[in-house]
């Protein structure tokens, strides 16, 4: 049997809060174990024979409904991160880029972030792509106007050219901490998509656990809506 290739990899990175939770820790404790783990899924990623897009949900168009103290926490996060991160971009070969609107970041963040787009633009082994303020219900609408905007005819192929995603559909998505919905994230790139579901929570998630869930993934028959 002809084996599925990875060639586009996704997860939703839920239960950062819960797994704080279980150790009386602060939020924010679940939040920063999660950054952490990032960059050992990213080394994987860019070490693996086939993958070359890993696109991970990191702050949705919802997520601004948290509590004000949380989010600031986030947007302080990922300043951090880029910084920290952008050393292991640099080792690992890998292209940072981003989904989402970017506009309602402070002018700060939103330099930051093209900053590292820039420095890292010539990366081919893999491309890490994080969703901000991303909600896959926005992504469509604005792809969308977009082509209305441009007088161009609406269609599958110009829909999926307008989105912000600028590659194929997704391969492989997976959620980590037991919840089986996909929250609004990547709804025209998963239509085929495979779908794996893990109660582990995401700061426990592993390379080892990935890789488990590739395995898996390779033993699937994919028909899309063939026999």
């Amino acid at each position: 049997m002809k084996q599925n290739t990875l060639t586009n990899l996704a997860i939703i990175m839920d239960g950062n809060g819960r797994w704080a939770k279980e150790r009386s820790l602060a939020r924010s404790a679940g939040h920063e174990k999660g950054a952490e783990v990032i960059r050992e899924i990213t080394h994987y990623c860019a070490n693996h024979d086939t993958i070359k897009t890993l696109t991970l949900y990191a702050f949705s168009t919802e997520n601004w409904k948290r509590p004000k103290l949380e989010v600031d926490f986030l947007m302080k996060l990922l300043e951090k991160y880029l910084q920290n991160e952008l050393e292991t971009y640099h080792r690992f070969g890998v292209r940072f880029e981003t989904i989402g609107d970017l506009s309602r970041f402070s002018s700060k963040l939103q330099k930051q972030i093209d900053a590292t787009k820039n420095e890292t633009k010539n990366y081919t082994k893999l491309a890490q792509i994080l969703a901000l303020n991303y909600g896959a219900r926005d992504e469509i609408v604005r792809a969308v106007k977009k082509l209305i905007e441009q007088n161009k005819e609406i269609s599958e192929d110009s829909i999926s050219e307008a989105l912000d995603t600028p590659y194929s559909d997704i391969d492989l998505l997976i959620r980590t901490s037991g919840e089986k919905r996909i929250s609004n994230f990547l709804l025209w790139q998963t239509s085929y998509s495979e779908l794996f579901f893990t109660p582990t929570l995401w700061p426990d998630f592993t390379s080892l656990e990935l890789e488990s869930i590739i395995e898996k993934y390779h033993a699937v028959t994919r028909k899309f809506g063939g026999l």
